[in-house]
């Protein structure tokens, strides 16, 4: 019979990483881990993808670097998704899987990875309560996860305090951003306003966030109206797509801002449109620490965002941005029409927002910081060669037959 030898770091290739979310739209937390992704040390790291249901736009461009399976769950009670992880786990040799976000696919990929018996079962979680609160069916398995990952400082104190995990399973990595590829670009600025028909000096708000009930684009779409109010001139970028877009596009219809505010769908040019605006709104109801902030802030663009998560951390009020109490359309109204209506204002704010995204997330440590936690698991449990039957779980590397 065949049988395997794990072996320890200094005496094998590259770790195979997969990484286990739903489907990769654009959004915050999607773009993370494409940046994640691509910038693993690919002598010590082997990345793949796998997206229970299907790609999504950023799931389709990684399919073209990486190894990318997709449509592994039929439905929310299709069982036979466990097999079917299982299965692919052990014929891909996986050696840590990172499960990215709550729900279905932190508890299926979890279970089968044990399982499969792959070495480090790791779940990063990108926001607090939903979509990223914790099930009693999901802390079933506490005791099978190796880590449970936080976006930030306050985000680990919830994972602790509010969803229950044990202190010693609970790390932090701060989201990091590429600062190199977010900057500002007086040419894709003016490329893309001929584009989308907008005046030069016509002052613009964007949002980037997927189409999702939690991000509440409704109260961004009714803030803008208020704002046009005192600024018609002003425009209105939605950047992403989801299911909430048929309800947002109602909400601009009622609201007759059809022609204000643009809805530009799944771009793959985020860096360009963000150059394009002059001020970055998010709407959402609950944050951890979303990377579509730090983005725009590289890029020179003052904040205006609910006063949630770790968000007080990366904004500083009045410097860089504005804070406001989450949900409050008059506080985000009143916000963002201050700064729209002040360009020496804007541009100010704009430079102490670079400066601080410059030293608040890199994306160099955030990357350093996955490769080294999932090396120290996997270093931990396997200091030496151990002999594995195929049949007793994970079937590792092979290395040897007997």
């Amino acid at each position: 019979m065949s049988r395997y030898v794990r072996q320890p770091l200094d005496r094998r290739g590259p770790l195979r990483v997969m990484f286990i979310t739903t489907s990769m739209p654009v959004g915050g937390a999607e773009t993370l881990l494409v940046n994640l992704i691509r910038r693993l040390d690919r002598t010590r790291f082997a990345p793949e993808l796998c997206c229970t249901k299907e790609r999504g736009p950023l799931g389709e461009e990684l399919a073209r670097e990486i190894p990318t399976f997709d449509h592994l769950l039929s439905g929310k009670y299709d069982l036979r998704v466990l097999p079917r992880m299982i299965e692919l786990f052990r014929l891909r040799q996986i050696d840590a899987i990172v499960t990215v976000g709550a729900g279905d696919k932190m508890f299926w990929g979890r279970l089968a990875a044990y399982m499969a018996g792959v070495p480090v079962i790791a779940s990063a979680i990108h926001s607090t309560g939903w979509p990223d609160s914790i099930n009693w069916l999901n802390r079933r398995l506490t005791s099978i996860t190796d880590r449970f990952i936080g976006v930030a400082d306050p985000h680990g104190k919830h994972l602790v305090e509010v969803e229950g995990f044990p202190p010693e399973k609970v790390v932090v990595i701060r989201n990091g951003i590429d600062t190199a590829r977010f900057r500002p670009n007086a040419e894709a600025r003016r490329k893309l306003r001929r584009e989308l028909q907008i005046s030069e000096t016509a002052p613009v708000c964007g949002i980037v966030a997927a189409l999702r009930p939690e991000k509440d684009h409704c109260l961004f779409v009714a803030a803008a109206a208020q704002v046009l109010e005192t600024v018609p001139e002003a425009r209105f970028l939605i950047v992403g797509d989801g299911p909430e877009r048929p309800a947002i596009e109602a909400k601009c219809r009622e609201l007759g801002v059809e022609r204000q505010v643009l809805m530009l769908g799944s771009r793959s040019d985020i860096p360009e449109v963000l150059a394009a605006c002059d001020l970055f709104a998010l709407t959402s109801k609950n944050e951890a620490s979303p990377v579509s902030i730090l983005e725009a802030m590289s890029v020179e663009l003052p904040i205006v965002a609910p006063r949630v998560g770790s968000i007080p951390q990366a904004v500083d009020e009045g410097a860089n941005g504005l804070l406001y109490p989450a949900s409050d359309l008059a506080a985000v109204a009143e916000a963002m029409r201050s700064l729209l209506s002040s360009p020496d204002r804007i541009r100010q704010m704009g430079k102490s927002a670079r400066e601080k995204a410059i030293r608040y997330g890199s994306l160099e440590t955030m990357v350093d910081g996955y490769e080294t936690l999932i090396e120290s698991i996997y270093s931990a449990k396997y200091p030496e060669s151990a002999a594995i039957s195929p049949h007793a779980g994970y079937p590792g590397n092979p290395a040897s037959t007997a």
